[in-house]
């Protein structure tokens, strides 16, 4: 008898599926009645996601099987710290990001109201999934509706990077029905626990080839994490977007984080057999060179748009290198760090509409003219007074948004006190623990990464907010309404909630990284309802 906590887990899907249908049947003809539907659907999965976090925090893994049907057979979904992690993360930023649009965004273009609960749909369903072929459906769901996301407002820019974002994703799309495919033709099963628990018993003449079939579904996988070399469309789409869809679309490269954590782990533990750590040095080396080519990139943007862009790029490259290092210690400060980071550079991209209105279209591009060149630097222009002036009078907000903007650097840059900076220590301290050898020349490689990565981030974006606030602000005061600054504040002052409780937020990290690491407890419910469904 499935308890009714069970009938939950399928909640995140449904609510987000049957409001997107009511809005299509609905049409644009009410806007009011469109952003109602919106409102009520994304409070409700925050309180859905919070209950889940609390049901996910025991030692048995909750397993729901549609339609009664045998976990081989039918859709699984499976909750356990992990997924109720990923869940409550969306269902944060979908709700910052909704909040957001209703103040002008929303109107911006059509159907932007199903397409964006049709997104949260496919993130909710990927997390949840506990099969492989399904965790491809929930792909292309959410895709598809990041398409129509991505393209939302129109424009030449968003159409260009719209086309290139649409056509590396059908090319991952496709490697991964190949990996699929051909993970089935081998194993018999694309249950996530039925695979698990075959790959030690898989005949040495076969292994080979599951292997390579589970490698291609690495590379599907990050491709969508937008890992190095595979990741130069992100910047472009990203800036491109419009506020709310750059800020709901900065966790789907999170999504191919957390399908390498699953399946890598789950698939390559110690039960493996002769496939026990397949691809670990090769995960690490791909998210240190990700995070060099994010560092550049961040030092290289002229605007802040695609900083943010870049940003994203850095946060998937640190998450690669601490699952590489195959510790569940690393993985659960890792873990840390994709919260805060997930969180701060969603505020980011709401707050980069903010900051860039009113002011000039390529003022970025000058002001770095003026910086290489030394324009505009002569002190004796201006009149008498302007000279003799001393202070400058700064609004409201202006000061909002610049206060805002230096908590997001320090939080993206992993700077001292808040939670960007004790995730990078949380994930550095196992790999120094004293007691545990001498660590390994990889160990100083991560270190030295993650603390210039940290130093490019702090001066692109300390020279990104002068330029903004200082050398070429805004020609006329901005005007920012509350619904637009209000998920802003939200998404940041959860980062300084998670900065005072990182202990525990650490503790349930580490626990979900444990778990992944030991996963006897996933695959034996799984397993078992596959057993009691014959």
């Amino acid at each position: 008898m499935t308890a009714w906590a069970d009938h939950l887990l399928v909640a995140p899907i449904v609510v987000p599926m049957m409001a997107g249908a009511a809005m299509v049947l609905a049409g644009n003809a009410r806007p009011s009645l469109l952003a109602g539907l919106g409102l009520v659907s994304t409070v409700l999965l925050l309180v859905l996601s919070a209950t889940l976090l609390v049901l996910a925090d025991a030692p048995e893994v909750r397993i729901y099987r549609l339609g009664n049907w045998p976990a081989s057979f039918g859709i699984v979904l499976a909750l356990d710290r992990l997924s109720a992690i990923m869940v409550a993360l969306t269902s944060v930023l979908g709700f910052a990001a909704f909040v957001f649009s209703l103040a002008r965004w929303h109107r911006a273009g059509t159907h932007f109201h199903p397409l964006f609960q049709f997104q949260l749909m496919g993130l909710n369903g990927a997390f949840l999934t506990g099969d492989l072929f399904n965790l491809f459906v929930f792909f292309e769901v959410m895709l598809a509706a990041s398409y129509g996301m991505t393209l939302h407002g129109s424009g030449v820019a968003r159409v260009r990077a719209g086309l290139h974002y649409i056509v590396i994703n059908l090319l991952a799309s496709l490697l991964f029905l190949i990996g699929v495919s051909v993970v089935y033709g081998i194993a018999g099963t694309l249950n996530m626990a039925d695979l698990a628990a075959r790959m030690q018993a898989v005949a040495a003449e076969d292994r080979a080839l599951l292997e390579a079939g589970l490698a291609v579904l690495g590379i599907a996988f990050l491709v969508k994490a937008a890992a190095w070399p595979l990741g130069f469309w992100l910047q472009g789409t990203y800036a491109a977007a419009s506020a709310p869809a750059a800020a709901a679309l900065s966790i789907l490269s999170k999504v191919g984080i957390y399908a390498v954590l699953r399946v890598w782990l789950l698939l390559f533990g110690t039960g493996a057999g002769a496939s026990a750590g397949f691809g670990t040095l090769p995960l690490t080396l791909i998210g240190l060179l990700t995070i060099a080519f994010g560092s550049v990139a961040v030092l290289a943007s002229q605007n802040l748009a695609r900083l943010a862009g870049a940003s994203v790029l850095i946060s998937s490259g640190t998450l690669l290198a601490a699952i590489g290092m195959n510790r569940a210690a690393v993985t659960g400060g890792a873990l840390l760090y994709l919260m805060g980071s997930v969180l701060a550079i969603g505020a980011l991209f709401l707050l980069v509409e903010l900051v860039e209105r009113g002011r000039d279209i390529g003022a970025d591009v000058l002001a770095v003219t003026r910086e290489a060149f030394g324009a505009g630097e002569d002190e004796e222009d201006g009149e008498p007074g302007e000279r003799d002036a001393v202070g400058v009078p700064i609004p409201a907000t202006v000061a909002t948004l610049g206060g805002s903007f230096l908590a997001c650097a320090l939080l993206i840059a992993g700077l001292p006190p808040l939670s960007g900076f004790l995730a990078k220590f949380a994930i550095l301290a196992p790999l120094f623990t004293p007691g545990g050898g001498l660590p390994s020349a990889l160990a100083w490689v991560v270190m030295a990464a993650l603390i210039l990565s940290g130093l490019a981030t702090a001066i692109a974006m300390m020279r990104t907010g002068i330029d903004a606030f200082w050398a070429s602000p805004a020609g006329t005061p901005q005007r920012v309404s509350v619904l637009e600054f209000m998920p802003v504040a939200l998404l940041l002052t959860l980062c300084v909630a998670l900065t005072v409780a990182a202990g525990p937020a650490l503790d349930y990290a580490t626990a979900a990284a444990n778990a992944l690491y030991a996963p006897a407890d996933y695959l034996r419910p799984v397993l078992k309802a596959a057993e009691a469904a014959r």
